[in-house]
């Protein structure tokens, strides 16, 4: 009842967003309100769409936050892609994610947690409503379901006990939860991923009949990699999706999975097997990327059945590598590389319905543009302007995808796939932001270390008059190999800092992606001297400008920004206060980290030469040189850096008597997630520069 309130009222409100347009300019401006974290938080989130093959239906989640609950809800939304409608597909008071719709737009599968259900399971409803029916009660829970062609069936991922039958996973995982002893044991990596210490349950694909008349007994599930013995990436918590696919005619599943038997490297591989005529996968699997000792993956059926793209790395041990399109001709079993003279990766990729083409959402020098990759040609950027991604394709070649900026939150869109002019389709958030008070922003180059072009993105707080002088805030992105791309964060957010009155500014410095790879691996191993220029000779430009206060700049960024951050506290800098973020603080501790498993790309610390690169860029050891008033932020389950980075910085500046404060979250990992903690973490922020950078009296 709650889900259905909310939905009805989700409704009135995109209603007033259409009313308005039509309210006087005068009245309308009267209204807006500032860009606070508060408000950030009633935004609504879509993910990623999913489109009916004629073309007629979206469906996507949406996420909506109860900030008195401190909880997100999710529910399915469908759109005509005509533009003439919008409504809650789901409404029950549980979250629904990861819709697809079947070959035949008949029906949506989706996941979600409901009534007795202990983990996440499939559900499928009919596209022109009325009840879901769950097709599975798996104690391990399901992710990431995809459609067979037929209509028939559902592939789908669950992480499980590979020694044990499915029907028996419930009964470990409640015996491990009730036991009183709690040891685990390792003998190879990984240990971690993110927030989660990882048993040695497997991600395996499964498959699941669907019968449209059949009763509501449970179907059989049928296994389709554990027969291989081999399984998908340990590390892939944060969703499998990406790791297989089915091809169109069902006789074939392609996944990825680690090659190398080593205990201290991976080696991911595209594999194919065959999926035999009872549902089950082949036992013989074939790797199709034997040769090559980097990472490959992403594996996609182009719809006629005669080729399987995938994505290719070259440099092992290097997760920024140019990710490379390569296409298999099953037919012709030759694999080739498109585009090998482009100097982008290939991302978010789709085929389209006439299987000579592919589209992608490219990292391309700021922002994430749409580019069509045909089988024969050159690549050719589609859209230009604001970033584009999640694309779905219908079978009539119309493109669909989330269109953001950093003053539009993601909004599906209809985009022109020969002119990249996008249609808005959703309007969920147009009545908030009509009544809220934005700033703008634009795109600056400057000449950063070694006089290269650096790409900047500047956002200024709303009113912004160039005949008055503003305080400014150096946001120092993570990574560091991922470039800061035109979009709303949602942490972090520039919006919300200018609402504070600061110039903001995001520098895309050496080591940032989608500005080509020798960019990219510039500061390798050397992770701190080149962007450190970069940061300085920005806050230089800033310096230059007649509208920044130059007495009163801070700085701060979390992960490697977090990293960043604290070169900075040791080196000369002009920033009035820091906040550091789940920074690597110390690069021998670092080593505790949840990607530490694998051996190091340059070599370990004890190997000849390597201390010294770790003495040169580990800022733990310029502590004598802190003077700086920093912020320490990090959280309990952080386990990409883990928490000692924060108690180590801290303490150490406790020592020294610089002024510093914890703020510390029991509950939070490598993000601050939770709606009441981010609100609190932006609330410390704010009051650590009004006080190390108050105004002027």
């Amino acid at each position: 009842m709650v889900m259905r309130n909310m939905a009805v009222a989700l409704l009135a409100l995109a209603c007033i967003g259409a009313q308005s347009a039509l309210m006087p300019a005068a009245m309308a401006q009267a209204k807006k309100e500032p860009f606070t974290v508060e408000r950030s938080w009633k935004l609504q989130r879509i993910g990623a769409p999913t489109v009916s093959r004629d073309g007629r239906t979206i469906i996507a989640p949406v996420t909506r936050f109860a900030m008195d609950e401190d909880k997100a809800y999710s529910d399915l939304w469908v759109w005509n892609a005509d533009g003439s409608g919008q409504r809650a597909f789901t409404t029950d008071a549980a979250s629904d994610g990861s819709p697809a719709i079947s070959p035949d737009g008949k029906y949506v599968a989706f996941t979600s947690q409901r009534g007795d259900d202990k983990a996440p399971q499939l559900y499928v409803m009919p596209l022109g409503g009325g009840e879901a029916r769950r097709l599975t009660k798996l104690a391990t829970g399901v992710q990431s379901p995809k459609w067979f062609e037929d209509g028939k069936r559902l592939a789908f991922v669950s992480r499980v006990f590979a020694d044990l039958p499915l029907a028996e996973q419930g009964k470990r995982l409640d015996e491990r939860k009730d036991r009183k002893m709690t040891g685990m044991v390792w003998d190879a990596g990984p240990v971690t991923a993110w927030d989660q210490y990882l048993d040695e349950r497997q991600f395996h694909v499964f498959s699941v009949a669907f019968d449209a008349a059949a009763n509501a007994e449970m179907p059989a599930i049928r296994a389709l990699t554990q027969p291989s013995g081999y399984q998908l990436p340990r590390g892939s918590v944060q969703g499998a999706g990406g790791h297989f696919a089915v091809s169109p005619d069902g006789r074939e599943l392609a996944f990825v999975a680690d090659a190398d038997p080593a205990i201290n490297r991976s080696n991911n591989d595209v594999f194919v097997v065959a999926i035999e005529a009872d549902g089950s996968g082949g036992k013989q699997a074939r790797n199709l990327t034997a040769d090559n000792k980097a990472g490959d993956g992403s594996p996609l059926y182009s719809p006629d059945g005669r080729h399987l793209s995938f994505v290719q790395q070259r440099i092992r041990g290097f997760y920024a590598d140019k990710g490379r399109l390569m296409v298999f001709d099953r037919k012709a079993g030759t694999t080739r590389e498109l585009f090998a003279d482009w100097d982008r990766s290939a991302a978010g990729l789709v085929w389209a319905a006439d299987s000579r083409r592919l589209y992608g959402a490219i990292d391309d020098a700021g922002t994430v543009r749409v580019y069509e990759l045909p089988l024969d040609g050159a690549p050719r950027k589609v859209t230009a302007e604001r970033s584009h991604g999640s694309l779905a394709v219908t079978d009539d070649g119309r493109l669909f995808g989330l269109r953001e900026s950093f003053i539009e939150p993601p909004t599906l869109v209809r985009i022109d796939a020969k002119t990249g002019a996008s249609t808005k389709l959703s309007t969920i958030n147009d009545a908030l932001l009509a009544a809220t008070d934005l700033g703008t922003y634009e795109s600056v180059t400057y000449k950063g270390a070694n006089g290269r072009d650096i790409q900047m993105w500047v956002n200024y707080p709303p009113g912004f008059d160039k005949s008055k002088k503003y305080p400014f805030f150096m946001l120092i992105h993570g990574g560091p190999h991922n470039a800061i791309t035109d979009g709303m964060a949602f942490r972090w957010n520039a919006q919300v800092f200018g609402s504070w009155g600061y110039v903001t500014a995001w520098p895309n410095f050496h080591g940032s992606s989608g500005f080509g790879q020798a960019f990219a691996d510039s500061i390798n191993p050397e992770w701190a001297e080149q962007p450190y220029q970069d940061v300085i000779k920005a806050a230089e430009w800033f310096q230059a400008q007649p509208w920044i206060d130059r007495d009163r700049m801070v700085a701060g960024g979390g992960s490697y920004g977090g990293y960043l951050t604290t070169v900075l506290l040791g080196r000369e800098h002009p920033f009035k206060a820091l906040v550091a973020h789940a920074a690597v603080y110390n690069l021998y501790s670092q080593y505790a980290a949840d990607f530490s498993a694998e051996a190091p790309r340059f070599g370990g610390y004890w190997e000849p030469g390597n201390r010294e690169v770790l003495e040169r860029n580990s800022p733990h050891l310029a502590a004598a040189k802190f003077k700086t008033p920093t912020l320490v932020v990090h959280g309990q389950t952080d386990l990409r850096v883990p928490v000692n980075h924060g108690l180590e910085l801290y303490h150490t500046l406790l020592n020294r008597g610089v002024p510093t404060r914890l703020l510390y979250y029991p509950n939070e990992n490598h993000w601050v997630l939770k709606p009441q903690n981010s609100v609190f973490w932006y609330q410390q922020v704010k009051a650590w520069f009004d006080t190390y950078n108050p105004p002027k009296s």
